[in-house]
């Protein structure tokens, strides 16, 4: 598939945004968060420029932006109308968070329970967002059971180094107890790895054969291209990445999405007056691994469509 910036874009910052969201709603009612108003303000910042920065970046590969709105009506069946509701609906408690929090800081209970509701919701919305590619048969790199955990663990990690940002902005390290962001890295990339196996060494076997049906007579080959020229499908459809470019991208990634992060948490524990650089460095660095991982999702995944344009198979 053609990795399109806007949506790489999109699913990266509004991932990182509910991955903070998330996190918030478990470690804040017990106690193992900082519950402060400026340590809330930053945080709730940054999560609300993820998720609207990449909402907006989403508008972008819409053929008519102004016509969004209707997707909402169709949440009975479409994934992507629910993800626009909830994402709605995860915007309305963020902003009720923010109000309660550190604006007006509220009792207790009252930010707890809002907290709360806007990590559910969080949640919600990024298994949705990837329930869009879980649910698309035709392409089989997504539609597998690995999808939907990728993006939820890959989000909390990344949530997770965005706080620990948070904390050292505000002069707070260590927002969250020491050992759950590196954990979650490694669970994250533990889940990715596990993807890409899947991924593999299981290829499809719908060939040009058996979307025509002819596979019985023997080898089916095209006497004709559909079209002359090149077209939409073959853009957005028939990309195509060299295996070996691939490999070569999975370990960037894996360089800057877990390895240097890492790093330079654990210079953060061995030396406490690199702590706040650390924390300050690993947020950014993290991140770029994570938008190549997201380009390969897309760069990797390959529509059955392509089978009429000479493809081998899926």
């Amino acid at each position: 598939m053609h990795p399109a910036l806007s949506v790489i874009l999109f699913t990266v910052a509004s991932g990182i945004g509910y991955g903070m969201l998330m996190l918030l709603a478990l470690f804040v009612p017990i106690g193992l968060a900082p519950a402060d108003r400026l340590f809330g303000a930053v945080a709730l910042g940054l999560a609300l420029a993820g998720i609207g920065g990449g909402l907006l970046s989403s508008t972008a590969h819409l053929g008519r932006p102004e016509r969004a709105w209707r997707a909402f009506s169709q949440w009975r069946s479409s994934w992507l109308s629910r993800e626009g509701v909830l994402a709605v609906l995860s915007l309305l408690a963020i902003a009720l968070l923010a109000l309660v929090w550190p604006i007006l800081a509220a009792p207790v209970p009252c930010i707890d329970t809002t907290v709360i509701i806007a990590g559910l919701l969080s949640a919600a919305t990024v298994a949705a967002t990837a329930m869009i590619y879980r649910s698309l048969k035709p392409i089989a790199r997504w539609h597998n059971g690995w999808t939907v955990p990728c993006y939820l663990v890959i989000s909390l990690a990344s949530g997770g180094l965005w706080l620990g940002f948070a904390g050292a902005a505000t002069g707070d390290s260590d927002p969250l107890p020491q050992p759950v962001v590196p954990v979650l890295i490694l669970i994250a990339a533990g889940v990715k790895a596990l993807y890409w196996r899947h991924t593999d060494d299981h290829t499809s076997t719908t060939t040009i054969g058996t979307a025509t049906g002819l596979g019985t007579l023997g080898r089916v080959r095209p006497l004709d291209p559909p079209h002359t020229a090149a077209n939409y499908i073959m853009k957005e459809m028939g990309f195509r990445i060299a295996r070996k470019h691939a490999a070569k991208l999975r370990r960037i990634a894996g360089g800057l999405g877990v390895l240097a992060p890492l790093l330079l948490i654990l210079a953060g524990w061995m030396v406490p007056a690199l702590v706040r650089s650390a924390d300050l460095l690993a947020a950014p660095v993290a991140t770029l691994g994570v938008l190549v991982e997201r380009w390969l999702f897309f760069a990797e995944a390959r529509h059955v469509a392509m089978l009429y344009y000479k493809a081998d198979a899926a």
